[in-house]
This record gives structure tokens, C-alpha cells and sequence, in this order.
């Protein structure tokens, strides 16, 4: 006797599980321009005060490379029509659990592709390729006016050609700026200073320079 009541409590038990069925919806998610939703999460959410629906809050299924996905429930005679949301970045699409459906497919699904409002977010690498170009234009932008600018100029096209102008340096006697290579000679003919000394005078006001340029 004792025996006989257990089993018929298990199978009391055991029966809700027993007719319940498992249930796959399966489809394509794509965004508004087409492209698949690649490995990206689909959940199943529930319309607020739709309880019959809250056993199955949290299941999810993510999209393969080609944004196909398949999400697994299991579902009873009682579940029949109840009005479940298939989730995706944000978006809820609507789905109506049709067991005559799902027992009729060949394949044992039912399907329900998703299409997305939404455009897929720029990648980051053609980001950074589109800044790399960005920032490349405007360097060499700003390289070619100051060339002009440049060219534009007797001493720029001089140098451009490989002359480039003598520095000048400060005459220690009068303060006058003078080129390099006429200082000696400006040493002595303006100010009448022996060669050898005004060659001296040069060198050490040369070599400050380059002490400067260290």
C-alpha cells in the first residue's frame, strides 16, 4: 500500500514535466541595412502582468557568425498562445508559442527572424583607419602651404635648390651683424685690425656661437 502511494506521487509529481515539450524558436537576426547581428545574445523577456510567461525571463541563445540563433524552451499544453519577447540589442519582437505549429514543422521549430532598426555600430579598426587618413591629409596639407609659402620667396627657392644663407653674427667691436665669411674681412677694413687678430676675433666669436648651438 505504502509502495502504490508513492508512486502515485511521483507520477503526480512528474506529470507537468511529463507533457511539457520542448519548443525552439529559431531564425536570423539582422540590422535595418541587412548585415547579421554576429555573436550577440537573444533573450526571452516577458510583457509586464504576462505571468505565465515569467518561467522563461533570462533564457537566451546567441547568433552564430551568420546571425542565425535557435532559443530553447519548454512548453505545455497551458503555455499554448501565451505571448513571450525575443530581445536583441534592446529591441523586443513579440512571439506567440504555437504548439500546433511546432508539432507540425518538419524540423521541430518554429521561425521568426528579427530585423533590427538599428544600423551596426562603426567597427573600431576602420575607425582608427579613417583617423590615420584624416590625420595623414591634414599633415601633408599643412606641409605643401608651408612649401609654398616657401617657394614663394627668393631665399626659399634658393634654399629649396640646396643654398642655404650664411648665418650672420654680431661684430664684437661695433655690434653690427655681419655674415660669417665677411667677418674677418670687415674687421679689417672697417676697423683696421691686423689680420692675424682680427682672424682671433672671429674665432672666438664663431666659437660661441657653436657653444650656443651645443
Amino acid at each position: 500500500m505504502r509502495r502504490l502511494i508513492l508512486v502515485a506521487c511521483l507520477a503526480i509529481m512528474l506529470l507537468p514535466l511529463a507533457s511539457a515539450e520542448t519548443y525552439r524558436i529559431s531564425g536570423k537576426a539582422t540590422y535595418a541595412d541587412t548585415t547579421p547581428v554576429s555573436l550577440d545574445y537573444v533573450y526571452v523577456e516577458c510583457e509586464v502582468g504576462v505571468y505565465e510567461c515569467y518561467q522563461y525571463r533570462g533564457t537566451k541563445a546567441m547568433t552564430d557568425a551568420y546571425g542565425d540563433f535557435t532559443v530553447v524552451i519548454d512548453a505545455g499544453p497551458e503555455e499554448d498562445g501565451i505571448d513571450i519577447l525575443l530581445t536583441l540589442r534592446g529591441e523586443n519582437f513579440t512571439h506567440i508559442i504555437d504548439l500546433s505549429e511546432h508539432e507540425n514543422s518538419a524540423e521541430g521549430k518554429v521561425y521568426q527572424n528579427l530585423q533590427l532598426s538599428q544600423n551596426p555600430t562603426p567597427s573600431g579598426v576602420f575607425m582608427g583607419f579613417g583617423c590615420v587618413i584624416v590625420l595623414f591629409v591634414l599633415v601633408f596639407v599643412s606641409v605643401l602651404l608651408r612649401t609654398g609659402r616657401r617657394l614663394s620667396t627668393k631665399e626659399g627657392r634658393l634654399e629649396f635648390m640646396g643654398y642655404r644663407k650664411a648665418p650672420l653674427l654680431e661684430c664684437p667691436i661695433c655690434q653690427e651683424m655681419v655674415y660669417q665669411h665677411e667677418m674677418v674681412k670687415h674687421l679689417i677694413v672697417d676697423h683696421d685690425i691686423e689680420p692675424f687678430e682680427a682672424g682671433e676675433i672671429a674665432g672666438k666669436v664663431m666659437r660661441k656661437t657653436w657653444a650656443e648651438e651645443e
